[in-house]
């Protein structure tokens, strides 16, 4: 018998062919190619970036007012490994820029035709450089062009028809190269982008001094009074570590799709894991447990978190394209995550709501049109930039003055006026006192519910009510919520209680069957003790349901309206 040979041996790959695995790992679509361009950008501390697009042409150009590029490192820049963010082994675990594997260049040369022109500061010409498929240069000669560097990459996948061919369609691809840019605008406000398509102008982004500045050009439908900042130093992680929080106001702004949940390490969008858990996305879900009852239902937030994290805790050796992390110390961060929220979500001391006063000038007008001061001249209720903030000594300062419908607590501020919903706001109060003191009364005799499904049964008892079979679809009920126990309604609401899909909505439809109801009459004392405690509350902006509570009026806009600047006498002709 003749043993055959088998028909694979066990060889080294060809470099050619592991430079071009690896260049498929990195360019794996034409986003990916915009942000590596944009990487290498914003490290050469460019802060003026044009991006044009020719998606059918499979063709992009970024161009940037950076540090530019000498000769000689234009001749070796794609060539594979070369880079000159890293010089030893020390400085894979302390990166601080946003490239630094040197991969970028030779793999845009792989994936397709690369050229770059770039002319340093001081320089007197610039340098045109044209490689081919290996990095390698074929062409050299002088340009004349700004400070600076572009970088043109055309037919792009042309030698990979495969990667092109299961690539979403153009249109979908542009999506994915304007969220890329969106996020790098997030984390670094200062610049300014423009972005064309098919040479024309597609959108733009004017430079800001924060993030927060930055989101609503990038939707339309926000205002500068829907978001709040807020900045945390974490002194409890070893070296320089702090959060910096963008959020949408959730009595103003949220979405359908949590597509603007974003987490941020040191200048990038990033997931994160920890080394030590299992867990994915930990981040994100901590950012949307933040606001966990102050959102309507299947609604989610508009948070932007940037972590500012020591370079030794980061890991970016996870993915390929830096878009997945390991950060050190998660069980640290996840907290001061929640605590940064819940301090952006408090009203401030001032109290002046930017949001709430463009709402009020609406009003106003409507209000004007309907009165009698038809004049021919602009508007008075625009908002002005002479217009101070007026001073306050902080949020509970607040005095109840009057009761409006026996639904409305009018309460004087040092800034204006406030209205507040009597009932969402002891609904706040209610559900946060239970989420602290979540007690149970015996019920004596117990009361009997029929009918109840296996699920019911289950979400009773996770809740923490002692509930028993007691015959044929017959359950003994023998505990209840204290605040439940004395009401009339009890019954109705243990059934409602049992529909709830988590203790959190459980806590909230007690707190809502409990609180103060609409037409309830309230002396000025009842209506003052309420006002201290709800401002007390870690979220006064909603009820548990996301239902907003407040709407303030400033002093300013009233003036406005009722003409206080106007010298009567000199109007009557005196």
């Amino acid at each position: 018998m003749v043993d055959c040979a088998p028909d694979f041996q066990i060889q080294p790959l060809g470099i050619n062919l592991v430079h071009r695995i690896a260049a498929g790992e990195v360019i794996d679509s034409m986003g990916a190619a915009v942000r590596e361009l944009l990487d290498n950008a914003l490290d050469a501390g460019a802060n003026r970036i044009t991006v044009s697009l020719w998606p059918q042409n499979w063709r992009l150009q970024v161009v940037d007012n950076g540090q530019g590029l000498q000769r000689l490192d234009l001749e070796q820049a794609a060539t594979p490994h070369t880079t000159s963010k890293l010089r030893r082994e020390e400085d894979l675990w302390q990166i601080s820029t946003l490239g630094f594997r040197g991969e970028a260049l030779h793999s845009l040369a792989q994936m397709g035709n690369l050229e770059i022109c770039s002319r340093p500061p001081g320089a007197a010409q610039g340098y045109r450089v044209i490689y081919d498929h290996q990095g390698r240069v074929i062409e050299c000669e002088t340009v004349a062009i700004a400070t600076g560097t572009v970088v043109t990459v055309s037919h792009l996948f042309d030698n990979w028809p495969t990667r092109k061919q299961a690539l979403p369609d153009p249109t979908r691809q542009m999506r994915a190269v304007q969220t890329i840019i969106h996020n790098h605008a997030l984390c670094h406000p200062h610049t300014t982008w423009q972005v064309q398509q098919n040479n024309r102008p597609w959108f733009s982004i004017a430079p800001a001094p924060k993030a927060q500045d930055i989101v609503p050009q990038l939707l339309a439908t926000l205002q500068a009074g829907d978001l709040c900042h807020h900045h945390l130093n974490i002194p409890e992680l070893a070296g320089q570590n702090a959060i910096d929080v963008v959020l949408g106001l959730p009595d103003r702004c949220h979405r359908h799709r949590p597509d603007w949940v974003k987490v941020a390490v040191n200048g990038r969008c990033v997931q994160v894991n920890g080394e030590d858990t299992g867990s994915t996305h930990p981040l994100e879900k901590t950012i949307l447990a933040a606001f966990r009852q102050t959102l309507p239902r299947h609604r989610h937030p508009i948070c932007f978190i940037h972590l500012r994290a020591d370079p030794q805790q980061v890991d970016w050796h996870r993915h390929p394209a830096k878009t997945e992390i390991y950060l050190q110390n998660l069980e640290q961060w996840r907290p001061a995550i929640t605590t940064a929220i819940q301090e952006a979500l408090r009203i401030p001391a001032d109290a002046r709501d930017a949001g709430h006063t463009q709402k009020i000038q609406q009003f106003m007008k409507v209000a004007e049109a309907k009165g009698v001061y038809h004049l021919q001249q602009p508007s008075l209720l625009t908002s002005s930039s002479e217009t101070q903030p007026a001073p306050g000594s902080g949020f509970n300062i607040l005095q109840a003055i009057a009761q409006l419908h026996q639904t409305y607590i009018v309460a004087e501020h040092p800034s204006g006026v406030w209205l507040i919903e009597q009932h969402i706001a002891h609904e706040r109060v209610l559900y946060e006192q239970l989420g602290q003191d979540w007690q149970f009364m015996p019920l004596t005799p117990p009361l009997m519910l029929r009918d109840l499904t296996e699920r019911q049964v289950e979400q009773l008892t996770d809740i923490g009510i002692d509930i028993d079979a007691f015959g044929h679809q017959l359950w003994a009920i023998r505990s209840a919520p204290k605040l439940l126990t004395e009401r009339p309604d009890c019954e109705a609401a243990l059934i409602e209680l049992s529909q709830c899909e988590s203790i959190e909505a459980a806590l909230a439809a007690t707190a809502c069957r409990s609180a103060i109801r609409n037409g309830t009459a309230l002396n000025l004392l009842e209506m003052q003790t309420l006002l201290d405690k709800w401002q007390q509350t870690r979220h006064p902006r909603t009820c548990p349901h996301g239902r907003p509570i407040y709407l303030s009026m400033e002093e300013a806009d009233l003036s406005r309206f009722f003409r206080r600047h106007w010298v009567i006498g000199k109007s009557h002709g005196i």
